[in-house]
Formats: structure tokens, C-alpha cells, sequence
């Protein structure tokens, strides 16, 4: 039997290679809204989706062969979990494929950040060379990183940040007690990271939980010279509160790269604030992470499809889709 697998938003050619050299079949959609991906989805055993996409309950119940969602990336709030698990279907992401890129990433913009890059650039750009004896960057040796979940990517940048800075690193996760890292000191309640660190850094899935958990009340604890990033997602942030916290001077600057609502507004307040050095939520898409992303993902489909449990499971589900 040739199995069909759906891909409602275009992925990396290595992994769709990858699934037609195991018989598969593939699918690409043609359209992202709910009406389309509930008709695409008819008829396939598999869905390999994007963060677009939205794979809500209806969608789900659409598909009547449907076996297994595989996530490329490993945000899951655009999959309802719970419909999928009650239906039988795995759910799965790609959890290896790009700690390392988000890490980079948020190196990135810490050094932007503290060194001054963006506004530096767009100073110069306009003829003012003198902003060079105006504008003092922040060394980032013996300075401390407060990092808010320690996952892959929270674990990976403390590394960097550790070892390649000299910087002290303060990490929070309430599933995490201690820590067997010398870059890494485990601190047992939220406030205390906030008010010592001189950047903070969310590493937070997005869940019921975590939506809006860092609000006015956690960017009052910051220091006026510290800076705020998240490369996480942006609903566990309170937008309008970082924008009064930058406005009011309580923090120094921030670097975002996902938002509350994406793709955001081209009005956002954020945009406007030369103090914040934005990215289109691209810190996982590297060359390198995207196919690694694509692969993993298509590794997953063809896992639960051959009758094995998949690396990367995220629920277990009521029923299995498939023999095991």
C-alpha cells in the first residue's frame, strides 16, 4: 500500500527526497486556510506541517487515515494535541534539528544588543561618524545571563555563552532542580534571575501555562541597563508591557523575534523603538536547520507509518494508528 503524505506548506527538498525514496507519495497544499487544509487533508495518512499551518480539531477530523503530525520544528501550538491523541494520531517534532541555530541566533542579537550594531549602522549610514564617541556598547565578559526554560536550546546557549563570553549564567525551569553543568547555576525562583541578570533570554513553549507569563510586574525586576530576548514564541509575552517597559526606560533595549500575533501588524509599537533589533521568527531557519528540520520530520512519518514507535513523540496515543 502507498502511503500519502501531506505537506500543506512547502518543506526542504531533502526531506520530501527522503519520503518518495521510501514509496511515499506527496502532497504539497496549495493553500493555508482552514477550508483548504480540511479538503487537502482527505484521503492522506500523514501530514508534515510547518508553523502556519494550522492543525486545529476539525482539520484532524477530516482525515479520516490519518496516522501521525509531524512538526517541522518543535513548537506545537499550531496542532491541537488533544484532538490528535484521542483520535489515535501521533504527534511528533524535530527537537534536534535546530537548538543550535535558535542558540546561534540569540547570540546574535545579545551582541547586537549590547555592542549597539543597529543603530550604530543606521547613524553612520546617514553620515554621523561621531556617533562613535556617543554610543558605548556593554562587554559581555563577567556579565550574568538569566535564561527562563532549560531545554536543548537554553542548554546550548548557556554553553555559548559560558565558555565563549566568560559571561555567569542564572537558569530557571521549574522542571529542572540542578545541574551538573559548571556554565549553569539553577535558581529556584523567577524574580531572583530577572533582577541579577543583565540579559534575559525566554526559552518557553507556548502553552495555557506559559501564555502571557512575562508581563509589566517580571520587566519591573530588570535592571535599566539589561536587555530582553525571545526566540521562544511570542504569546508567552505580554507585548504592550515590554513595549511600556522600553518606552519607560526599565529595561535598556530587546531583541524579538517572534510576536503575539504573526505575521505582526507593520504598525507595531516595537518597530518604532530604535532600543529593538527584531528578526521575522527565522531563528531556526539556517540552511543547515531547515533540512535538518525537513528530515527529521519526514523520519518520523515513515517511522509510525512502518509500525514504530517514533524518536520524537509528543502524546501517546488513546488508540494507535497503526499495528505496532
Amino acid at each position: 500500500m502507498c502511503h500519502l503524505v501531506y505537506i500543506p506548506q512547502d518543506i526542504e527538498k531533502e526531506g520530501k527526497s527522503y519520503l518518495v525514496e521510501k514509496g511515499y507519495k506527496i502532497k504539497v497544499g496549495s493553500d493555508l486556510s482552514q477550508e483548504i487544509l480540511m479538503e487537502e487533508i482527505k484521503g492522506c495518512d500523514a501530514v508534515l506541517t510547518r508553523s502556519t499551518a494550522v492543525i486545529n480539531k476539525e482539520v484532524i477530523q477530516a482525515a479520516e487515515n490519518l496516522k501521525v503530525i509531524a512538526k517541522y520544528g518543535v513548537g506545537l501550538d499550531n496542532i491541537d494535541i488533544e484532538a490528535a491523541t484521542e483520535r489515535g494520531i501521533y504527534v511528533t517534532n524535530t527537537p534536534e534539528a535546530n537548538a543550535n541555530s535558535v542558540a546561534e541566533h540569540v547570540m546574535a542579537l545579545i551582541l547586537s544588543l549590547s555592542k549597539n550594531l543597529s543603530l550604530a549602522d543606521k547613524e553612520l549610514r546617514s553620515g554621523n561618524f561621531a556617533i562613535r564617541n556617543q554610543l558605548f556598547g556593554m562587554d559581555l565578559e563577567g556579565k550574568t545571563l538569566g535564561i527562563i526554560g532549560l531545554g536543548r536550546i537554553g542548554r546550548i546557549l548557556a554553553k555559548k555563552a559560558s565558555k565563549g563570553f566568560d559571561m555567569k549564567v542564572i537558569g530557571y525551569d521549574p522542571y529542572v532542580t540542578a545541574s551538573t553543568n559548571s556554565e549553569l547555576e539553577i535558581a529556584t525562583d523567577l524574580e531572583r534571575v530577572f533582577r541579577n541578570s543583565d540579559v534575559i533570554s525566554l526559552h518557553l513553549p507556548l502553552t495555557k501555562t506559559t501564555k502571557g507569563i512575562i508581563g509589566s510586574r517580571e520587566f519591573s525586576w530588570m535592571k535599566p541597563s539589561s536587555f530582553f530576548v525571545n526566540a521562544s514564541r511570542g504569546g508567552v509575552v505580554k507585548e504592550s508591557d515590554l513595549v511600556n517597559a522600553l518606552q519607560a526606560g526599565e529595561i535598556a533595549g530587546a531583541g524579538i523575534d517572534v510576536f503575539e500575533v504573526e505575521p505582526p501588524d507593520k504598525w507595531n509599537p516595537l518597530f518604532k523603538l530604535e532600543n529593538v533589533i527584531v528578526s521575522p521568527h527565522n531563528a531556526a531557519l539556517t540552511k543547515e536547520g531547515s533540512t535538518r528540520m525537513a528530515v527529521h520530520a519526514a523520519m518520523q512519518v515513515e517511522q509510525v507509518l512502518t509500525g514504530t514507535k517514533p524518536n520524537w513523540a509528543v502524546n501517546e496515543p488513546l488508540i494507535k494508528g497503526v499495528s505496532m
